[in-house]
């Protein structure tokens, strides 16, 4: 995909840089990779902030638990 120099600088993309790409019913997102991980980590955050146990470790320890494991 090929991007005006001013999106690419306004991005922070050298040549060849890493896009992720999200299709909303507004339109597409573009995102470098470090954009798209701390996108990831506010949402995460928004669900499991008050919650200690929604931890990835804890999620499986009640797996197995729950398993007999």
């Amino acid at each position: 995909m090929s991007l005006p120099a001013d999106v690419r600088k306004r991005l922070g993309l050298t040549s060849g840089g890493a896009l992720l790409v999200e299709e909303t019913p507004d339109g597409l997102i573009p995102r470098t990779v470090a954009q798209a991980i701390a996108h990831a980590q506010a949402l995460a955050h928004k669900y499991t902030a008050d919650k200690p146990a929604a931890s990835v470790d804890a999620f499986l320890a009640s797996r197995r638990s729950e398993s007999g494991e």
